[in-house]
């Protein structure tokens, strides 16, 4: 039996499809209000420009999916996308060794964010009390001074004409760019925030390339070994036996004028990764695609976890809340494990859905965020709010990722923080600890004897 009469998701992307989900269980009416026109195929969405570039869902983020939606991961593999042994079938070259590979316990699904987001859709269009209005830009809330309470939005349709829409619930995961944080300034609420200065730039070309026997990866990273080394790339293949490439340059380190150009720019680039190998495969390949463009000159955490007298009425979720480096591939697990905790807080009485909602988000943002910007800090560019002890977190991280390529053990322990299904903590156990000291004492003996 649904206790609430109507909520409203501003944002059709995934984020605002995983908060209809859960909270149809709830309301008897959900209303999705997309400001881009409706597909009738998996393409890019015009209001989501990363849509061309390479996406991941971690292991937390596709279990968490396949609880929301029910038989989904079989809907993606039906209509072509890829599922993997991921300990076996990856390829990583991270800081400058090749993590180890083996027959590990973990599944992962290689898509296009499209397609993942096409067949949401499709699951989101069965469920009768979830309605998606199309071409709608939402402009303001209508609000209550008095109880201090968002009661719904004002909006413009396709034809320019504002119409009122009243909700007991108002979820904002229309992205990075809302207008609720200029709203909040007219209102004089101040919401802190933690930003810090990355100059990512990433480029995205699809191929059809050559079958290849001795081929042993159906995924492969290069990540660049911080901090003289600042390009990484992936090849992945995606739905229709194609290879997704995305390279990535931290600190505008890239010349976009030379990579758009021509195909010729973006195999130049591919030659300037820490390895040939990504260079070597698309080299004689065809090229299926223009090569796409998407900036992140800096990664933002508003932490409206800090804010005591928010609206009642509305909550923000996804990227609304934070962009994190989207070189981890983490923001789309972000997203369902959010929509999880919400589905959760409905299940029992709170005073205030609002106040205990973004305090849950924060508690799944703040280590990602913090084992993130770890990296990111690697090079001196970067500009912002360090974490604590990060001289410490930055050594025994790089030791972690050393012994991922010699001990299988620890490269599991690690994989399962990378998706996000175990904590941090994982990697204090004592016997990793015990590794991470012998490997700091036998470098240290190495490098004497070098000198």
């Amino acid at each position: 039996m649904h206790k609430y009469q109507k909520a409203i998701i501003i944002g059709g992307g995934i984020a605002g499809k995983l908060a209809a989900r859960v909270l149809s269980d709830s309301f008897q009416e959900v209303i999705i209000l997309e400001r881009d026109s409706k597909t009738e195929e998996p393409v890019p969405r015009k209001g989501a420009l990363q849509g061309k570039h390479l996406h991941a869902l971690l292991l937390a983020g596709q279990n968490g999916l396949e609880e929301l939606f029910p038989g989904i991961t079989e809907k993606f593999l039906s209509s072509g996308a890829v599922k993997i042994n991921s300990t076996h079938e990856l390829a990583w070259y991270h800081h400058g060794v090749w993590k180890i590979r083996f027959d590990g316990d973990y599944r992962t699904i290689l898509q296009t964010r499209p397609h993942l987001e096409w067949h949401i859709e499709q699951y989101i269009n069965r469920i009768p009390n979830i309605t998606i209005k199309y071409e709608k830009l939402v402009q303001n809330y209508h609000f209550n001074e008095e109880q201090n309470r968002v009661l719904g939005v004002v909006f413009q349709d396709s034809r320019g004409s504002l119409q009122k829409l009243k909700a007991d619930l108002v979820v904002d995961a229309s992205g990075t760019s809302s207008f609720s944080y200029g709203w909040f300034n007219k209102r004089q609420v101040h919401i802190p925030e933690e930003k810090v200065k990355i100059g990512l730039s990433y480029f995205t070309k699809t191929y059809q390339i050559n079958e290849n026997k001795n081929r042993d990866w159906t995924i492969k990273i290069l990540y660049p070994n911080p901090p003289h080394e600042k390009i990484g790339g992936t090849i992945s293949r995606v739905e229709g036996n194609r290879y997704m490439v995305t390279i990535s340059g931290y600190h505008n380190e890239i010349n976009e004028k030379e990579v758009i150009k021509s195909n010729q720019g973006f195999l130049d680039l591919a030659e300037k990764l820490p390895k040939l190998d990504i260079y070597k495969e698309i080299e004689g390949a065809t090229p299926l695609t223009e090569t796409s463009i998407y900036r992140v000159p800096h990664i933002t955490w508003r932490r409206l976890d800090k804010v005591k007298h928010l609206p009642e009425g509305l909550l923000l979720i996804g990227d609304t809340i934070c962009r994190i480096d989207p070189v981890f591939g983490q923001g789309m697990s972000i997203a369902v494990l959010e929509a999880l905790a919400l589905q959760k807080l409905f299940q029992k009485p709170y005073k205030s859905i609002t106040f205990e909602f973004h305090k849950k988000a924060a508690k799944i943002i703040g280590p990602i965020w913090n084992m993130v910007i770890t990296e990111d800090f690697r090079y001196s560019e970067t500009i912002g709010k360090k974490p604590l002890g990060l001289p410490f977190l930055q050594w025994y991280a790089k030791h972690i990722f050393l012994l991922s390529a010699e001990k299988q053990e620890i490269y599991n322990s690690f994989v399962k923080v990378m998706n996000l299904v175990s904590p941090m903590t994982t990697l204090m156990h004592p016997k990793i600890i015990k590794n991470v000291l012998k490997k700091n004492v036998d470098g240290s003996s190495a490098s004497s004897r070098q000198k």
